[in-house]
C-alpha cells in the first residue's frame, strides 16, 4: 500500500483520482453537482486536493492539459 510518502518519490507530475460520494460533501458543492452521485477528487502526490471534478474523462484531460500524468489507485 502506498503512503503519501512513498507517491512523492514518483515525481511531481502525476496526479490520483479519489472517488468521492456527493452526499459526503458540503451543502453549497451538492447544490453544483446536480444530479451526480459521484464527484472525483485530483490530488497531488503529497497528497494534496488539487481539483474536484465530474468525471474521470474531465480529470484525464486537465492532467494532460497540465503536462501531468493521472493514475489510478487501487
Amino acid at each position: 500500500m502506498f503512503t503519501k510518502n512513498d507517491l512523492s518519490v514518483l515525481g511531481t507530475n502525476i496526479v490520483y483520482l479519489k472517488p468521492v460520494a456527493t452526499a459526503d460533501l458540503p451543502d453549497d458543492v451538492r447544490a453544483q453537482a446536480g444530479d451526480l452521485t459521484t464527484l472525483f477528487a485530483v490530488h497531488n502526490t503529497m497528497g494534496e486536493q488539487v481539483a474536484l471534478v465530474a468525471s474521470e474523462g474531465i480529470a484525464s484531460h486537465l492532467a494532460a492539459e497540465h503536462h501531468m500524468q493521472l493514475v489510478t489507485l487501487h
